[in-house]
């Protein structure tokens, strides 16, 4: 199965996590995908069998600004990719109360409008409570894993 891995990062650490993910799924047998700077056609051109988004929460639980176009160019051509497996891991900070992880809502969102189907619940890492972000993602990135599998 082709995974397409996609990252919208600040720090770099949600790509630090997504090249994590990434390895963790060639080691599980995926054919697994990750340029932190792909477009729209470059990600269709790879031709996903399942997504794979990690992103971080900016100003007012918004999405990095190294994300955007690929997020409005998937939201304004809506391909489908309807019952394709996805999922998010939203990287952010609780301190900013309900902005919390607002990048992976957003994503979680688009998903639903591609008709995609989240095989785990987004999973939430908060910057304020973990210093290895990448080790703390491993467990959910299994399960994501079996699933995928199932």
């Amino acid at each position: 199965m082709k995974v397409a891995i996609l990252s919208g990062s600040v720090y770099g650490t949600a790509e630090e996590v997504a090249r994590h993910a990434k390895r963790l799924l060639e080691a599980a047998g995926f054919e697994a995908w990750h340029d932190p700077r792909v477009t729209l056609d470059g990600l269709l051109a790879f031709g996903p069998e399942a997504l794979l988004v990690v992103t971080s929460t900016t100003g007012m639980g918004d999405l990095p600004d190294t994300f955007q176009p690929l997020y409005y160019a998937l939201r304004d051509r809506l391909p489908n990719w309807r019952d394709r497996p996805g999922g998010v891991i939203a990287l952010g900070d609780s301190s900013y109360g309900d902005t919390y992880c607002g990048g992976g809502e957003l994503v979680r969102e688009l998903l639903v409008e591609l008709g995609m189907r989240e095989v785990v619940p987004m999973l939430r890492l908060d910057g304020s409570e973990t210093v290895d972000q990448e080790t703390d993602a491993e467990p959910w990135i299994a399960e994501f894993i079996a699933a995928l599998k199932a």
